[in-house]
């Protein structure tokens, strides 16, 4: 593989892709960088202009390269060093002005290496890819780094359903007292009452989910690993998460989740396809709330809502939504039995990226002509072990690589940075052939 791809089309030009391109440059590898805005580097996470938008992990875990890992906390001390603290979670805004100051670094450093190309990509060939204007991009290489899809919703597109809370004014429609109906409970939800509330909104928020949870908070400070024990690794996953309850009454919750997450990516892959079915049908909620946290600031928001009863969380599935001028009704079962609706002036959808690979413009023609192929439990493309898409057939194809979310089938864990990162690394071994030299 070394020397054969010079020059790679990265597709996404949010933290993954970025990310990517500036270690390509370091590694002496060309890229053309795609985004759909000129927002290099931000993705959605990072575009937020909203100061109480924190990070979801400490600063000193946030460093963009995987070989200087307090390379966020100094660019922080030289730019913002009230915003120094390792163990700090920094407004995202801010590291992503740490993102594009990365990106232009090693842009300065190796020159004629990162071509920008605004545009949204829409096929991707044998030859590189093809945007929506009619554009070719040809590559030797191509790099999915789309991040997560938009929203899959319900709502029928009602103005008083809110499908997208990310796009710009949206959440300024609500006012002050209206009160919100929520369906998801996940880290979209808090962020979106975080928002409101910065915008001097006092209603109540009604939130519903599959099972009624909410994202737990980090400690105060870094909760040390606690070693897994063998009964957590090996056997009957009921077994495991016996264990796993065990060592987390004993040692702690954090402690025990840290020490899985050297091993996850690792387990994950040893796992065959009964065990990742149960994983993702019984387990997956319970360990999205206690491994993806949120800032214990953050937290004491949420809770301080609940207790003023501004905000209810409820378990079930939504059976149907109506909407007239004086807003919006939602019905929904508990255990298959109907309960009272729930009525709100706007209903907010936070249930997470939609997931039709079939339906999407690049990665659809992928899977039709034999390119790519679904894993057994549809949460994306099959990869190998440098994130190289598999072909139909099984074979890797070494010009076709994903990277970050859209990973998730093959590495599970694929959306905090530290994970990101160390994927970045592998899919430039494996395009470059080596390492690339520290920036």
């Amino acid at each position: 593989m070394t020397g054969s791809i010079r020059n790679v089309a990265v597709v996404g030009g949010g933290f993954s892709g970025a990310m990517l391109a500036a270690r390509l440059a370091e590694a002496d590898v060309g890229s053309i960088l795609i985004n759909r805005t000129a927002d290099f580097g931000l993705g959605v996470a990072y575009s937020t202009p909203f100061e109480g938008h924190l990070l979801n992990v400490r600063s000193s875990r946030m460093s963009a390269l995987a070989d200087q890992p307090d390379h966020f906390v100094r660019w922080l001390e030289a730019n913002a060093p009230e915003l120094a603290d390792p163990e700090g979670f920094a407004p995202r805004k801010v590291f992503g002005r740490y993102v594009q100051w990365r990106l232009a670094g090693a842009e300065a450093a190796h020159r004629g290496l990162i071509r920008r190309v605004v545009g949204e990509v829409v096929g991707v060939d044998a030859d590189g890819v093809a945007l929506s204007d009619g554009r070719k991009i040809t590559a030797d290489a191509v790099v999915l780094t789309t991040g997560n899809p938009a929203p899959k919703t319900a709502s029928g597109g009602s103005a008083r359903v809110l499908a997208d809370p990310w796009a710009p004014g949206a959440l300024e429609q609500v006012g002050a007292d209206d009160d919100v109906l929520i369906v998801g409970t996940g880290l979209t939800m808090v962020d979106m009452l975080q928002a409101l509330d910065g915008q001097g909104w006092r209603g109540r928020a009604q939130a519903l989910s599959r099972r009624g949870l909410l994202p737990r908070a980090h400690g105060e400070r870094h909760d040390p690993p606690e070693t897994p024990t063998p009964a957590m690794l090996e056997g009957r996953l009921s077994e495991r998460t016996k264990a796993a309850r065990a060592v987390a009454r004993q040692a702690g919750w954090r402690e025990m989740m840290e020490g899985l997450r050297p091993v996850t990516a690792d387990l994950w892959a040893k796992a065959d396809l009964p065990t990742r079915r149960a994983i993702v049908r019984h387990l997956r909620p319970w360990w999205d709330v206690h491994r993806h946290r949120i800032a214990p600031r953050i937290g004491v928001f949420i809770d301080r809502l609940l207790f003023e009863g501004r905000l209810s969380v409820v378990a079930g599935r939504v059976r149907g939504i109506e909407v007239d001028d004086a807003g919006v009704r939602l019905d929904w079962t508990r255990r298959g039995q109907a309960q009272p609706p729930l009525t709100g002036a706007w209903l907010i959808d936070c249930t997470g990226p939609g997931h039709a690979p079939e339906a999407d413009p690049v990665t659809g023609p992928l899977l039709a002509s034999g390119r790519a192929r679904l894993d057994s439990l549809r949460l994306g493309l099959e990869l190998d072990g440098s994130g190289r898409v598999l072909h139909a057939d099984g074979k890797a194809d070494l010009s076709l690589f994903v990277l970050g979310p859209p990973a998730r089938a093959a590495f599970w864990e694929t959306i905090a940075v530290p994970d990101v990162r160390k994927r970045i690394e592998d899919v430039v071994k494996a395009i470059s052939g080596r390492r690339p030299r520290a920036g």
